[in-house]
């Protein structure tokens, strides 16, 4: 049987994952406000769709990847109304009480939601390796799971209450952050010092420094790319959401208060667009060194 699909959000991460849901056995319904990005898919083999609620009125199952809570808000309103959908996953990261909202509206009409957020940026999305993370009912959660698998790498079930997902990957959002703001003022301090950037990065890699910043997005400065794939308004955005959900929880957030304000800073003077990378250009100018490879 061919499986009705859809998928509502085709940027830098919803593009690559509905296109690993592409196959014989499915057939993916698709909407985007850019008519491109629905051109692109349509190219591959999925059915473009005029808006959301079209989505919603011929996929069972709907998943959706947005900017943030406003427009998943928005959308959920017209997937609500849909006259076919029955399990909506929300895998944007909007934080938990608007992830409730949403499936509470959900609820109202029958239709499940399963809060889905992902994990692995625009490359891991295009490698098919992206941590997915699950939070609903059981039965819900069990009928995503195929469909997540084919997307990504591996699957964390949080628990069978939408919002609980979205605390997961706030906390992951938070280190990462603050991991970035640390890595990168760890580098601009060795190189103001005289140290070979390759040099350090190799000893950090294979030390106790060891994280996604040095393996991966550091890689980026090194080499003046600076084309990791996300923007610095996005973590932003998630730092905020993380900072309020520890706030409601009552929890102190010392340290990645600190990082957040770095964060706070690089989006409010200008840089809000640039890839999360150029965050090390700021570490460079306030040192006075660049964290540049000798290879270059």
């Amino acid at each position: 049987m061919t499986a009705k699909l859809g998928f509502i959000g085709l940027g830098q991460m919803g593009a690559p994952m509905a296109a690993r849901l592409l196959g014989p056995d499915v057939a993916l319904h698709v909407f985007d406000p850019r008519p491109e990005a629905v051109a692109g898919l349509a190219a591959q083999g999925a059915i473009g769709c005029a808006s959301a609620r079209a989505v919603a009125d011929a996929a069972e199952i709907v998943l959706a990847c947005l900017p943030n809570g406003q427009v998943s808000e928005a959308v959920a309103g017209e997937v609500a109304d849909g006259g076919a959908v029955k399990l909506y996953a929300e895998m944007s990261t909007i934080g938990r009480a608007t992830v409730e909202g949403i499936a509470a509206r959900l609820a109202e009409r029958g239709i499940a939601m399963v809060d889905a957020p992902i994990s692995g940026g625009p490359s891991g999305a295009r490698a098919g390796t992206l941590a997915m993370l699950a939070a609903g009912a059981p039965e819900a959660v069990a009928r995503l799971r195929p469909w997540q698998e084919r997307i990504g790498r591996v699957v964390f079930t949080l628990g069978e209450r939408p919002g609980q997902a979205q605390v997961m990957k706030l906390v992951n959002n938070l280190v990462f952050a603050a991991n970035m703001v640390a890595g990168f003022e760890g580098l601009a301090m060795g190189a103001k010092a005289g140290l070979d950037p390759d040099t350090m990065l190799a000893m950090l890699n294979a030390g106790t420094g060891r994280s996604v910043v040095t393996e991966r997005v550091a890689e980026e400065v090194l080499a003046r790319r600076f084309a990791f794939g996300a923007a610095i308004a996005v973590v932003d955005k998630d730092v905020k959401l993380g900072l309020a959900e520890a706030s409601s929880l009552d929890v102190p957030m010392w340290a990645i208060e600190q990082a957040a304000r770095v964060w706070r800073f690089a989006a409010g003077h200008g840089m809000a667009g640039e890839d999360i990378s150029a965050l090390a250009r700021l570490m460079e100018g306030w040192a006075g060194a660049e964290i540049r490879s000798r290879q270059e």
